[in-house]
């Protein structure tokens, strides 16, 4: 799933369930197997004739250890990822329980409203928000809060749902720490703008890998952004936005299933 997301570069599926790139001056082939990682390591021409062995990351000897250490250092395997998801999960209700107001208890659990907008523009709404574990989001969580109250308005944030999509994505980029993808998000899936299409490095691999679209320079600029969004805008038409949503969890599954396709396998 990692070196499928368009956040790792010069890998490739070289057969199903096992992935080839360079890493560390080296070419690797790597396989997932459960928890357990496999991997072949290819060194330089001469390295090559003297072959190297496909063996577990547990191996022993001086190489094993110093390739387990450069897959622990890339792959950040030290960093305690399935407490990290729980907590980043929790966030919004955090945000609600803190700041919503409190609406019932089901089975003894407690249910709070989304907080209003003078609720996250008190003098000490990012402190709190900090506190909540939000860390750099706080400034911008309150700051957009006080810029739509001083500004739009909630009448005015509601008004956006009737004006063109292009004009929607201009005022809400107006907000602190809201760039072209978090508002076309905004626009897709809350203001009713079918033809916004959020872009993100994801995205764009699927323009160039799917539809061979030279799209873009060698970052995600403004610029690149509206290309993009206009390819598949183009490609799709009126609801070009709703169209990339379901490609993307398409995408997404497909990693899903060959993961559990290497997990039945196993078995």
């Amino acid at each position: 799933l990692v070196l499928a997301s368009g956040q790792t570069f010069r890998w490739w599926e070289s057969s199903p369930g096992a992935w080839t790139g360079v890493l560390g001056g080296r070419v690797w082939t790597l396989r997932q197997d459960r928890d357990r990682l496999w991997y072949t390591v290819y060194g330089e021409e001469e390295e090559e004739e003297r072959g190297e062995e496909n063996r577990p990351s547990g191996a022993a000897g001086p190489a094993g250890a110093e390739t387990d250490r450069i897959l622990c250092d890339y792959f950040q395997l030290d960093v305690g990822l399935p407490a990290l998801a729980r907590s980043w999960a929790a966030m919004i209700e955090r945000l609600c329980q803190a700041f919503g107001r409190h609406l019932c208890c089901l089975d003894s659990r407690p249910f709070h409203a989304f907080p209003t907008l003078s609720a996250l523009t008190g003098a000490d709404a990012e402190a709190r928000l900090r506190a909540l574990g939000f860390g750099y989001r706080a400034k911008f969580v309150s700051g957009s809060a006080r810029a739509i109250t001083d500004g739009l308005g909630v009448e005015g944030l509601h008004r956006l749902r009737s004006v063109p999509y292009a004009e929607a994505r201009r005022v809400l980029c107006t907000l602190p720490g809201v760039g072209t993808k978090v508002a076309d998000c905004v626009c897709l899936m809350a203001l009713d703008k079918a033809e916004a299409v959020p872009v993100d490095t994801h995205v764009w691999r699927i323009a160039r890998e799917r539809y061979g679209a030279a799209l873009g320079g060698r970052s995600l600029t403004p610029r690149a952004h509206q290309e993009i969004g206009d390819f598949f805008r183009e490609l799709w038409g009126p609801r070009a936005g709703w169209a990339q949503a379901v490609l993307f969890c398409a995408d997404l599954r497909r990693g899903q299933d060959l993961a559990g396709s290497q997990d039945r396998a196993s078995r």
